[in-house]
């Protein structure tokens, strides 16, 4: 067991090392998610007005450039996997006694905590934008952005397992991460879209990442709303089959579709030579 969680700090770490070396990753995923909230919230804020009482557009889509930036985070951590393969250093972290296991939750591990700090620093902006964070709102999202990191990460490294070049894996990752956003109620609410629209954005794990840290934001924002009233039920939240998804219910959705994605990157890396 001793030697399970130091495979997994030894890898974690190593990916921490590699994340504050690439000066340029550090500062695009910061960048990109700033870009979609002056873009998508400023030029579009005046045109949508309020999607609520009290919330307007930008309000709502802050907390979904959040999940965003986990998102990217998370399922790009895989690339380090295939950056190892083309230089032979993977061969070496395999015949290591790590186990599979210990690789693949490293490097889960290190993306959650990379998400983390990107997180955290996109909370500063909250004052600006006019969303008031307590601490005990802060304190509710770091175990929240940690889990949909993990359960992200997963994917990220499933994929990334049967790749063979940086390029294709980057191609491949742009095609899964700009649907899996764009239907997560990031810019919209699920359930005011088609019902086609509404049944791919269920299906959706990031869907209910983005409920979980938009509830934990705008909780007194939500809970005000009309319709809150001993129903907790509002008109930007998720609703499976009539009932509206609380913050616990979304995470352990999350992290159920987490473990089997985990579970396929270990299965899949069991099977590498």
């Amino acid at each position: 067991m001793a030697e399970v969680f130091q495979g997994i700090w030894v890898v974690a770490y190593r990916e921490l090392l590699r994340f504050f070396a690439e000066r340029a990753r550090m500062f695009s995923s910061i960048f990109m998610p700033l870009i979609f909230l002056v873009i998508f919230g400023a030029g579009f804020s005046r045109i949508v007005g309020s999607l609520a009482a009290g919330i307007d557009f930008i309000q709502f889509v802050y907390p979904g450039i959040i999940a965003l930036t986990v998102l990217q985070s998370s399922v790009f951590s895989g690339l380090s996997v295939v950056w190892d393969r083309e230089f032979g250093f993977l061969k070496e972290i395999l015949v290591a006694p790590l186990g599979r296991s210990g690789i693949v939750l490293g490097k889960a591990a290190g993306a959650a905590v990379i998400a983390l700090m990107q997180g955290l620093i996109l909370l500063i902006l909250a004052p600006i934008l006019g969303i008031a964070l307590t601490l005990l709102n802060v304190l509710s999202l770091i175990p929240v952005i940690i889990l949909i990191s993990i359960s992200l990460s997963g994917l990220g490294v499933l994929i990334a397992s049967r790749m063979r070049s940086q390029q294709g894996f980057q191609i491949i990752m742009q095609i899964v991460i700009f649907p899996l956003m764009f239907l997560s109620g990031v810019f919209f609410p699920v359930d005011n879209v088609p019902v086609w629209m509404q049944i791919i954005s269920k299906i959706n794990p990031v869907t209910y990442g983005v409920d979980a840290i938009r509830q934990i934001v705008l909780g007194e924002s939500l809970a005000s709303m009309p319709g809150m009233m001993g129903q907790n039920a509002s008109p930007l939240g998720v609703t499976v089959f009539g009932h509206t998804m609380t913050v616990v219910q979304d995470m352990l959705v999350v992290v159920g579709i987490g473990i089997i994605f985990l579970a396929l990157a270990i299965f899949s890396f069991s099977r590498q030579e």
